[in-house]
């Protein structure tokens, strides 16, 4: 597995992401944001989590505009494995990779913090390593993370297995205290109609290592090295 983590101005995320993809076992390079090509053999792009260009004009909008991401649509347009976490998500879907948006908190209020999630298939590139509905303990940390979208494309994402996580409690069960945000469904990350395009807002990275709180992250990149 060969990994290209995309750079923003305003990134903060991309060396733990990148340190948990070579704990699994990929190779990782690094794309600067007005790059116009990844580099040969990459098979998985990712783009990571922070404030690129400062979440100016709305959160991901610019970095969806960029010149890497031409390179990274045309990626995943081949067939190739892209992953988006928190602004990364954002971004995809500003560019049109992912359907939705992502919108302010409904209690207006940035939220960090450790957050139960359902795996909802595991039969994808992103989730091999989990069990279908295993619960997984990781970390948000976002102001805008309310995922939206017209009742037509949340229609389809259901009807079509797309939703790869829900916000949930311990049990696995989705109540309004586990969905802080307010996303529509509890929804906490989507797969592309492709499924080679996942972007969810919780931070997997985070728990990769024991001596960070924990490791239920790592199963999300042990699948894409597998």
């Amino acid at each position: 597995m060969r990994a290209a983590v995309v750079v923003f101005p305003g990134s903060n995320r991309d060396g733990d992401v990148a340190r948990a993809l070579r704990r699994s076992g990929a190779e990782v390079v690094s794309v600067w944001h007005a790059d116009t090509e990844l580099p040969a053999g990459t098979d998985l792009a990712v783009v990571p989590g922070g404030f690129s260009y400062g979440d100016y004009l709305r959160c991901g909008a610019i970095a969806g505009r960029a010149a890497a991401m031409d390179a990274v649509r045309a990626h995943a347009a081949r067939g190739g494995l892209v992953l988006g976490i928190c602004n990364g998500f954002q971004i995809l879907c500003e560019s049109g990779l992912l359907p939705g948006v992502l919108m302010r908190n409904v209690n207006r209020r940035f939220i960090c913090h450790r957050q139960f999630l359902r795996v909802e298939r595991a039969d994808t590139r992103f989730t091999s390593a989990y069990a279908e509905g295993q619960v997984i303990d990781v970390c948000v940390a976002h102001g805008e993370g309310n995922y939206f979208a017209d009742s037509d494309t949340v229609a389809r994402l259901e009807a079509e297995g797309r939703v790869a996580f829900r916000y949930c409690d311990a049990d696995g069960a989705l109540t309004e205290d586990a969905n802080r945000n307010g996303s529509l469904n509890s929804i906490a990350g989507i797969y592309s109609e492709r499924r080679n395009v996942l972007g969810m807002m919780p931070h997997p990275e985070n728990f990769v290592d024991g001596l960070a709180g924990g490791t239920d992250g790592k199963g999300l990149f042990d699948s894409l090295a597998a």
